[in-house]
């Protein structure tokens, strides 16, 4: 365990039988398995190279729910946890002529990842790295040590550095060039605000990884779901999620963040209409009703039938 800065610590996970772990690539997360039974979803920001670790960067949110507090608080050097294998929603296309990454916050994680892969590859690259105080932006030592003209690629805004003006992403696409592929990987307004910047560039050059959720998760209820697989009906109540409701009978669905963020609860609909929040979906992927994230959407029709 490291203190990278403030609020921030990274977790160097290491197998225990001292054995390689499976491979990642730039961009990766894992899923962590918590001793308060929670898992969450944490990017992996080191060399993907690497066989011999995982490490992971946490910020100790404020309005935690029991993920990051607890990784701060009650994780110690030595522990033992268990973690999924690494899956990645947020892949580098690493043929590009450059790759433009912004970055806020602890939303720097997987964009160092990719910085660490375009280093080795030797890739251009540009990094615009957004935090709210120069204690509280993490890494910055490390990425400024890649190289000695690394500062040529690198542009960090602190708030309490800009005179209150604001980040300024849509300059930041608007100067981007035609060819460049951009990500981006921060808290929900700059995510937002880059995805309205970068709406007429081609959609595969733009790429987003959401960290929180940026709707509250359906909690209405007053519909049914019906489990083909299981020959099970379970009535969702109001204040309870699908996945509230199934793992409260007893079912053990697949799920992580618990946001609508991470893809891991992703479930096949077979009948009925859901009621899409996630962040995970693309919006053909919502229309087209396959799919829904348990964890957070609901159903617009009285049941829903899915593949459980």
């Amino acid at each position: 365990m490291t203190d990278e800065a403030e609020r921030i610590k990274s977790y160097e996970l290491v197998p225990l039988d001292g054995g390689g772990l499976d491979p990642f690539t730039a961009g990766s997360h894992i899923d962590l398995h918590l001793p308060n039974k929670m898992i969450r979803s944490y990017s992996l920001l080191n060399d993907q190279r690497e066989r011999h670790r995982y490490v992971v960067a946490v910020n100790k949110d404020a309005a935690s729910r029991g993920g990051s507090s607890f990784l701060h608080d009650h994780v110690r050097v030595g522990d033992t946890l268990t973690v999924s294998a690494p899956k990645n929603n947020f892949p580098l296309y690493e043929d590009a002529e450059l790759s433009v990454l912004i970055a806020g916050g602890i939303g720097i994680t997987p964009l160092l990842s990719m910085i660490r892969r375009l280093e080795f590859l030797g890739r251009r690259w540009d990094l615009f790295y957004a935090a709210k105080a120069r204690a509280a932006a993490a890494f910055l030592d490390e990425i400024g040590s890649l190289r000695p003209n690394v500062h040529l690629n690198l542009q960090v805004d602190v708030d309490d550095e800009r005179s209150g003006r604001m980040f300024d992403v849509a300059s930041i696409v608007k100067q981007a060039p035609a060819q460049a592929h951009l990500y981006c990987c921060g808290p929900a307004p700059m995510l937002k605000a880059f995805e309205a910047a970068a709406a007429d560039r081609p959609q595969n050059s733009v790429h987003v990884e959401y960290f929180q959720a940026r709707e509250t998760p359906v909690l209405e209820g007053g519909f049914e779901v019906r489990l083909a697989r299981s020959n099970r009906t379970i009535a969702v109540e109001a204040g309870k999620t699908i996945l509230d409701s199934l793992l409260e009978a007893g079912l053990t669905p697949n799920y992580a963040c618990s946001q609508g963020v991470c893809g891991t609860c992703e479930t096949r609909v077979l009948e009925g209409t859901p009621d899409h929040r996630d962040q995970y979906l693309s919006e053909e992927e919502q229309a087209s009703n396959k799919t829904i994230m348990i964890c957070c959407s609901g159903s617009r029709t009285r049941t829903l039938v899915l593949d459980l």
